[in-house]
């Protein structure tokens, strides 16, 4: 198996290119963390969790990363909600990031290789504003805050194709949203702030700099970061959800090129925004679910990871419930496959995550090739998925050996590290139907007393249309996921 053959959509030449390191066998890689001011949303761990797939993607087929990943903990969020409860910013920030990991654990992400902050790095983003004012790509104004001159880099917008339409202004970002991760005042509409002066409501959270007491604006800690983290040299690959490319991402790019003079990034990568049950992610729709909302529902976070990586990341997901279900029938048969494979093994399922899931991968795949090749092509993990459990269906595990088995559970196993799936976890299992879903099996368990069969036979529909068996016994019933 040839290393570095993987393959990802660029966002900035708009087509699918290989990616390796420009440099060196390690690729570098840097995305765009949570801004910590409250728990992240599946929204959120939708960009994370593709992020962390395509990494385990990448050393299972032999590079090594070096995963760059922030943490936001200082802008205008982070400074009002800590105010607004009456912490410091740094006692308020460290207990969301601490959530933040916990949540990462439980969706068995990987650890970034650095995690750098906002506020680790002010003085590294004073220097960088020094060095674009030297060079004129920035200018002080009379309240003491700092603007980046977009008029200045004539490449500005090269990301998002920002210069095949009028710009007008920052104030939207690339998903056609509302740009409030940073919201400041501006001399011209196309200029944004890299340093802002010290105002009240900021409270004891500003710092000194040769402009007068601030603190950096929110596209300038990313630059910062990425120096910082990768000693100022071109990186292979950034990443972020759709709605960063304009204007973070292009942000990044002009303060960092107009200060070193060489590109800033290879290779663009771009997730594309999560649905919930058909309608936009909002608060006033109550659809910005968490983790430990799922939880409470009954969802395990193993589910929940493989609901959000099993779509194409360009595309829209659509999250429901009645997906949640599917997933967990979905996670069911990948067990009953391995079990099938340990059985020819005289291995059991206590083994199968030690022995088999890692990221030593087979030289060839055999009958699960297709799954591996679908995500070393722009990581379709759709059709990976879709080919293991075609050769599932094919019932392999009849006509195989011993060593046969084990060379399938080998190939299974790197597939499944490469998803970031475990399986055989007890919390997997143990997921209890919806309450709304007892409701309906009790309504057609009390049909079938009245012997009302139509009736019965209605909500049995009901049930199976929402990925749920009922079975019967003498004095009640039980309810299963549907295989």
């Amino acid at each position: 198996m040839a290393a570095m053959s993987v393959e990802l959509y660029d966002t900035l030449s708009r087509s699918v290119q290989k990616l390796a390191p420009a440099s060196g066998d390690t690729l570098r890689f840097y995305c765009c963390g949570p801004t910590v001011y409250g728990p992240a949303h599946i929204g959120n761990f939708r960009t994370f969790l593709i992020q962390d797939t395509l990494r385990r993607v990448l050393e299972v087929d032999g590079t090594p990363v070096k995963h760059v990943r922030n943490i936001t903990d200082l802008d205008d969020k982070t400074i009002r909600r800590s105010q607004e409860e009456g912490k410091s910013l740094v006692e308020f920030t460290a207990y969301w990031t601490d959530k933040f990991h916990a949540d990462c654990n439980a969706l068995n992400m990987l650890p970034p290789s650095i995690e750098p902050s906002a506020v680790a790095h002010i003085p590294q983003q004073i220097a960088l504003v020094e060095k674009l004012i030297e060079k004129g790509h920035a200018y002080a104004t009379d309240d003491g805050s700092v603007y980046f001159r977009v008029g200045s880099f004539e490449d500005y917008g090269r990301l998002s194709r920002l210069k095949q339409r009028e710009l007008k202004t920052q104030n939207e970002n690339s998903a056609g949203e509302l740009n409030d991760a940073d919201e400041y005042d501006r001399e011209s509409v196309t200029d944004f702030a890299l340093w802002k002066s010290r105002k009240p409501e900021d409270g004891a959270n500003y710092w000194t700099s040769p402009w007068g007491e601030g603190r950096p604006g929110w596209h300038l800690e990313c630059s910062a970061m990425v120096d910082s983290a990768f000693d100022g040299e071109t990186i292979d690959l950034h990443g972020g959800g759709i709605d960063l490319c304009f204007p973070h991402h292009e942000n990044e790019i002009a303060q960092s090129e107009c200060a070193h003079g060489h590109d800033f990034c290879s290779h663009w990568f771009h997730s594309a925004h999560l649905m919930v049950e058909g309608a936009k992610m909002s608060k006033s729709l109550g659809n910005l679910y968490t983790l430990d909302d799922l939880r409470e529902r009954g969802f395990s976070p193993m589910i929940v990871r493989y609901t959000l990586i099993a779509g194409s990341y360009r595309q829209q997901l659509n999250f429901t419930f009645d997906g949640l279900h599917a997933s967990q029938s979905a996670l069911t048969r990948l067990e009953r496959f391995a079990e099938a494979l340990l059985a020819k093994t005289g291995e059991s399922s206590d083994s199968f995550n030690k022995n088999y899931v890692s990221t030593d991968a087979p030289e060839d795949f055999g009958r699960l090739s297709k799954a591996w090749d679908a995500l070393r092509k722009n990581l379709n993990t759709a059709a990976c998925l879709g080919a293991i459990f075609g050769v599932i269906g094919s019932n392999p595990a009849a006509s195989l050996d011993a060593e046969g088995a084990r060379s399938m559970l080998r190939s299974f196993g790197s597939l499944l590290y490469a998803l970031g799936l475990e399986l055989f976890t007890v919390e997997a299992k143990q997921v209890d139907a919806p309450e709304e879903i007892v409701a309906l099996a009790q309504e057609r368990w009390e049909a079938k007393q009245a012997k009302d069969w139509g009736k019965a036979d209605e909500l049995r529909d009901a049930l199976l249309a929402q990925g749920w068996v009922v079975k019967d016994s003498k004095d009640g019933f039980e309810l299963e996921a549907q295989d």
